[in-house]
């Protein structure tokens, strides 16, 4: 069986008359293929484990209109881990891209191989978003030991307690008309074990973020250290900022992690931002030291630039409204709303959080 390249992830985002794209590719075999005579199975991370590889690619992006014609085409080429962060206009003379086809043109010198056809996501005004974490939030898997780790890989996600008061929150917000986005600290071979689970709780979130291992182990290029398989601040910053700056700032944000990590720190960071509008520069001096984050210098000055970019967007938006939701367990509620932090933002935000026990 012969490998050619496939999308590890593809986001595509309507908003402000701006279409945002973020992709991944690597090489791979064929996917997973179920019998048809077989019901729904949950895969295993396992199954998806040579999505750890990485390469160059180009692709093609092609904007299809209402009427199915082709009204953009333009190539791109990746980093070096197949990556692609893309912002291209909506609206193209007068017409709304409302499909983007994918193909890639390298691999096999003049073949156009179509990776997938997606419908983007719009966001709509006034712009409702609820971004939530995975892991401990909405399933409670356990990472701790090494055992621990190789255990999860072989087994689906369903095989994890489902913490179903999260579930209900997730899903009321949704029918309420919120727009969802998943956001996980787990490897991106996960994906497709992450999705199964989504669906088969009724969750339909069709954007999902994860951490992009290739990133990690890179000895020139990746962002990403070693440091941050464990400290999961900058990762989650980062692309808690990669969201947004693909939706707009939306005008109603809802934030749901766990007592477990560092979450209410790093939620208080982005509401110092956008509701407090401190400073960007002033926040990140306060932060980057700290245990959650111990920035590298490639990392704040690829950061820097986005923070302010963040903060320049806020002050476009005269209504806006910021909810976070903190999962705990009855052992730990106590200890989770109690603890004090050093730095006095992320201590007054944590008055205003809702700790929840699921």
């Amino acid at each position: 069986m012969s490998k050619r390249p496939y999308l590890v992830s593809f986001q595509a985002i309507k908003s402000d008359n701006q279409l945002s794209v973020r992709a991944s590719i690597t090489d791979s075999y064929t996917p997973i293929l179920r019998r048809a005579d077989d019901q729904f199975k949950s895969t295993s991370p396992i199954q998806s484990i040579a999505l750890i590889s990485s390469d160059e690619y180009k692709i093609k992006l092609v904007g299809l209109s209402e009427e199915h014609e082709e009204i953009f085409i333009r190539e791109y080429d990746s980093d070096s881990f197949g990556n692609y962060d893309l912002k291209i206009p909506a609206t193209i003379n007068g017409q709304d891209i409302t499909a983007v086809q994918v193909y890639e043109v390298s691999y096999h010198p003049g073949l156009q191989l179509l990776l997938g056809t997606f419908i983007p996501l719009e966001v709509s005004n006034p712009k409702h978003i609820i971004i939530s974490d995975f892991d401990k939030t909405l399933c409670d898997t356990k990472f701790s030991t090494t055992k621990e780790i190789y255990n999860s890989l072989r087994r689906p996600l369903t095989d994890f307690p489902t913490i179903k008061e999260s579930v209900d929150l997730f899903q009321r917000k949704t029918q309420e008309g919120f727009q969802p986005f998943i956001l996980s600290a787990s490897p991106h071979f996960y994906e497709k074990a992450i999705r199964d689970w989504l669906y088969q709780n009724k969750i339909y979130a069709g954007n999902i973020f994860l951490k992009d291992y290739r990133n990690i182990f890179s000895l020139s290029e990746g962002v990403l250290t070693p440091k941050d398989l464990k400290n999961q601040g900058f990762y989650k910053l980062n692309q808690l900022v990669n969201i947004i700056l693909m939706t707009g700032i939306p005008n109603h944000l809802v934030l749901m992690g766990d007592g477990f990590e560092s979450d209410v720190f790093i939620y208080a960071t982005l509401a110092a931002i956008l509701k407090d509008k401190t400073d960007p520069w002033k926040i990140w001096n306060l932060v980057k030291k700290e245990k959650a984050f111990r920035l590298t210098s490639k990392q704040t000055s690829q950061f820097l630039s986005k923070f302010y970019q963040l903060g320049e967007l806020r002050k476009q938006v005269k209504d806006f409204q910021m909810d976070i939701h903190i999962r705990c367990t009855k052992d730990d509620i106590e200890d989770v709303k109690n603890k004090e932090y050093r730095l006095k933002f992320v201590q007054d935000h944590k008055a205003n959080i809702n700790f929840y026990i699921g």
